[in-house]
């Protein structure tokens, strides 16, 4: 079996943990989402925004001073 290409998925992984291989392949990748709500610290630096991806079933929670670009409407 050694030398053979082979497909499977990140979620049958044992070790390491799933997360830190999405975290070595994908760590750095740029996601695009609208904001849907925020905490009640407003947009201050230590708020924390809830914001829907397409493509992801549930939303993320991002802290403000985590966000880059402008946050347009």
């Amino acid at each position: 079996m050694r030398n053979r290409w082979v497909n499977f998925q990140i979620k049958d992984v044992y070790v390491p943990e799933p997360a830190e291989i999405l975290m070595e392949l994908h760590g750095s990748d740029l996601l695009q989402g609208k904001i849907i709500d925020a905490s009640d610290s407003g947009l201050r630096r230590d708020a924390f925004v809830v914001v829907e991806v397409e493509g992801l079933a549930r939303p993320l929670v991002v802290p403000v001073d985590r966000i880059t670009g402008p946050i347009c409407e």
